[in-house]
């Protein structure tokens, strides 16, 4: 199973570096959290591109949108100390990740520092 990230997800919405190894990970469906749907919808809508059109092609690859539970948001907030330079929506995927155990699939360098317990693929 796999967790995406938004990072992972514009980079592929957006053909950035890392796109390809997102595709290879998206066409075998996965999960992302609400928390960071809620932010590839803001990114994608701030870009100005249509949110429509790429809500549609991402659910169009599988990929499922989970709520933020209760235990995630508790789980996010107990990795604070450990990744204070992570952001919260950035430990709500890894929450998310940690409760399905899957692993996390993130564009964000950043997480290279996270001292995690859930596996976590960089994809640039």
């Amino acid at each position: 199973m796999i967790v995406f990230d938004s990072s992972a997800l514009l980079a592929w919405l957006q053909g950035e570096p890392g796109a390809a190894l997102v595709d290879g990970t998206l066409r075998q469906g996965g999960a992302v959290s609400a928390a960071n749907w809620s932010e590839v919808a803001q990114k994608v809508a701030a870009r100005g591109a249509a949110w429509p059109l790429a809500r549609s092609v991402l659910l169009s690859h599988g990929l499922d949108v989970e709520p933020v539970t209760r235990a995630d948001a508790e789980t996010a907030a107990l990795l604070w100390p450990a990744c204070p330079h992570l952001s919260l929506a950035d430990r709500l995927c890894l929450a998310l990740a940690d409760r399905l155990e899957a692993t996390a699939v993130t564009a964000d360098s950043a997480w290279a520092q996270a001292s995690v317990k859930v596996p976590v693929q960089l994809v640039r």
